[in-house]
């Protein structure tokens, strides 16, 4: 247990160099996030006989991950970063990875504004090869949570969204401080136990895109859930008392509008 309680002091977030260019466990962890998600997509395609070809999901997760991308980077900048003005001023910096002429990378991703960056993106394909929005929300919902398992470890390896001050004995010592691995909760609750739901659930859905809203349902609750656990951003703080988070009161919302759409659907249901 020591060894875990001092595991940063033991590891490099830089997986190795290339092109004397540091390539970091965070984005690989991304990259495999991105992967999963799209081999779990085809297997359930595949398993439930879903009416989707290869080559449609192929073209489908480039607009959905360009989507994810922009919209992460903008809702971070717009929610969380303290230079806002700044990059609206001057947008080409967003996706400049380099600081004073050294490489750095990207940092800043926000989920809720790659949720609606991925929403966009995937109305525009529905839009344009005219396959039910319905049915495409409902396979990201089963094939994303795994892959966000992928995402939170990232975030653990590359020692950011640290957990509050804790002295349990799995704690983590960040700058001497000890703390909750919470993206590691985050990835259990977020990731594999909002997977197991919705994958036992989808046979049983009444209408195609209830599975998406019982993603934003299951997400919603157990990020504020686990929001408990989590520092709040040094640059915001609490945004109510000494529990409240920005990211616990956009989980929230996002499990409120859930729930809202939810009812009217089924109501819509009923009314046929």
């Amino acid at each position: 247990m020591e060894f875990w309680n001092h595991i940063y002091e033991h590891f490099n977030p830089v997986a190795f160099n290339l092109f004397s260019i540091p390539v970091h466990w965070y984005g690989l962890m991304y990259v495999l996030a991105l992967l999963s998600a799209l081999m779990i997509a085809k297997w359930i395609v595949k398993k439930d006989n879903i009416a989707i070809t290869k080559e449609q999901l192929d073209d489908y997760f480039i607009y959905a991950e360009i989507g994810v991308i922009l919209g992460a980077r903008l809702g971070y900048i717009l929610f969380y970063d303290i230079h806002t003005s700044y990059y609206l001023s001057h947008p080409w910096q967003i996706f400049n990875p380099f600081i004073d002429g050294q490489f750095v990378g990207i940092r800043g991703m926000s989920f809720h504004g790659a949720i609606v960056g991925f929403l966009i993106g995937s109305y525009l394909y529905h839009r344009r090869h005219g396959i039910p929005f319905g049915r495409l929300m409902d396979l990201v919902a089963v094939s994303v949570p795994l892959g966000y398992v992928f995402g939170r470890i990232g975030n653990f390896l590359n020692q950011e969204l640290v957990g509050r001050v804790t002295d349990v004995p799995w704690g983590i010592y960040v700058y001497d401080t000890l703390r909750h691995p919470s993206q590691l909760y985050e990835a259990f609750v977020e990731g594999i136990v909002v997977f197991v739901l919705i994958y036992a659930y989808r046979k049983r859905k009444a209408f195609e895109g209830e599975l998406i809203l019982l993603y934003g349902f299951l997400y919603g609750i157990g990020r504020a859930s686990v929001e408990f656990y989590r520092a709040p951003d040094a640059q915001i703080g609490y945004i109510a008392g000494q529990w409240m988070t920005l990211g616990m009161a956009l989980s929230l919302g996002m499990a409120a509008v859930s729930v809202i759409i939810w009812i009217w659907m089924k109501k819509s249901i009923i009314k046929r």
